[in-house]
């Protein structure tokens, strides 16, 4: 089975960083686009960040300018750099990616389980 297993998640101060990873295991043909969300309780699920098979990638307010998407393919892992971390940014986080698990296969849009991110004041 197709899994995308998240971590890196944890408690930091305003000011700290932290780095999320996504890798994506199991039967996997091509990895396409992947991207990070994130929803706080009671808010609704928001992309942080995206980026393409070719490592092409964009940030959404407010994360542009302090974090970093990147990913390896070699690994078929993404990571998230998150540096000057405010308490606006808690949340749980979630891998995103689209998979083709064969060739000549369809995408499938999947989901990791998520990772908690915490930022004290």
């Amino acid at each position: 089975q197709v899994q995308l297993v998240e971590s890196g998640g944890g408690l930091v101060q305003a000011g700290g960083s932290l780095r999320l990873s996504c890798v994506v295991t199991g039967y996997v043909f091509i990895v396409g686009g992947m991207g990070w969300f994130r929803q706080a309780p009671g808010k609704q699920r928001d992309l942080v960040a995206d980026i393409t098979s070719d490592g092409n990638a964009l940030y959404k307010e407010p994360a542009k300018g302090r974090f970093s998407n990147c990913r390896d393919n070699d690994t078929n892992t993404m990571t998230l750099q998150m540096d000057s971390l405010k308490p606006e940014d808690t949340a749980a986080y979630y891998c995103n990616a689209m998979i083709a698990a064969y060739p000549c296969g369809d995408y499938d849009d999947d989901w990791g389980q998520g990772t908690q991110v915490t930022v004290s004041s």
